[in-house]
């Protein structure tokens, strides 16, 4: 079910900046308004600040390391690790900043290989992410990469802040970025119930080719894109294979824990989502499989050098 909230009707893609006055030039569809220039969804109405507060309660950000149960917090935790691994590897040396660095797991996993690391989050107590916005820093040319590890499509000025990020970073560092893809097959399927449209919290929704369009036009040159390193391309599949059932089971909140769930979920509905979700892994696994040959993955990552 697609949340209700209150703003203003999207007037111009968020991305590539057109206009949806001009006849045709927009798609409107439940909750997002797809622009026809460069095929991006902006989230429509725009959330006003009181609904954008109401959408991030404070389930979203539990304690650290406190968001999903069984074994759903040491895999995020391994994931950032591997991601780690890969900035350390592929970027300049020098430091680091995570934008939208949530409760720091990735700021951890970086700290722990003795990278020069700090992040920014709307609200954080964590020592080394500043409760700022990317436009405020000031140092030119400070950083040697700069992430947004699925917390791009979380802002409404998605443009800016890639800006911001060219002006931020040392000639020849790179910014790593993994989205959800809105030209994905699993979008396409499960259409107003994907996962990863999560409304209004996703306030842009990209594709593959606009993100890269996106980064080429702010001065970056694409080295890499990968269809698989993003993640969360499983569990896009076998929530909305889960969701599609009868009784209105919800995966990804019963897999979070009780603190960290959006509403009440009770026993029954809990057990019963789980075991689907078992049930129907193999194929969402083959679904998974299917997109990514494909090259319609539900997530996708890129990696782009500053020239």
């Amino acid at each position: 079910m697609i949340a209700t909230w209150t703003g203003e009707p999207a007037q111009g893609c968020v991305w590539c900046g057109a206009s949806f006055a001009a006849h045709g030039a927009v798609d409107r569809r439940r909750g997002r308004a797809t622009c026809r220039n460069c095929g991006t969804a902006t989230t429509d109405p725009v959330p006003d600040p009181e609904s954008l507060d109401a959408a991030y309660g404070e389930w979203y950000w539990p304690q650290a390391g406190q968001r999903f149960s069984l074994v759903g917090d040491w895999l995020l935790r391994r994931s950032r690790a591997a991601m780690a691994g890969r900035i350390d590897e592929v970027a300049p040396p020098g430091e680091v900043l995570d934008v939208g660095a949530g409760e720091g797991t990735l700021i951890d996993a970086l700290a722990a290989r003795g990278r020069p690391v700090s992040g920014l989050e709307r609200e954080s107590d964590h020592p080394q992410i500043a409760n700022r916005e990317i436009g405020e820093l000031e140092a030119d040319g400070r950083f040697a990469a700069v992430v947004f590890w699925h917390s791009l499509e979380h802002m409404g000025d998605p443009r800016h802040q890639v800006r911001e990020t060219k002006r931020l970073l040392e000639p020849g560092g790179i910014v790593f970025i993994a989205v959800p893809n809105y030209g994905s097959l699993q979008a396409r399927v499960f259409g107003d119930r994907w996962l990863h449209l999560d409304l209004p919290r996703h306030l842009v929704h990209l594709t593959a080719d606009s993100l890269r369009r996106g980064l080429g036009d702010a001065g970056f040159e694409v080295v890499n894109v990968s269809r698989t390193r993003a993640g969360q391309t499983v569990i896009g599949w076998l929530d909305g294979l889960v969701s599609s059932l009868p009784g209105g089971l919800d995966l990804y909140q019963s897999l979070r824990r009780k603190s960290a769930r959006r509403y009440e979920i009770g026993r029954a509905r809990r057990t019963a989502a789980i075991a689907a979700g078992v049930i129907l892994f193999p194929v969402a696994l083959l679904a998974a499989a299917v997109e990514i040959v494909a090259g319609r993955p539900g997530t996708i990552y890129v990696e782009a050098r500053s020239v």
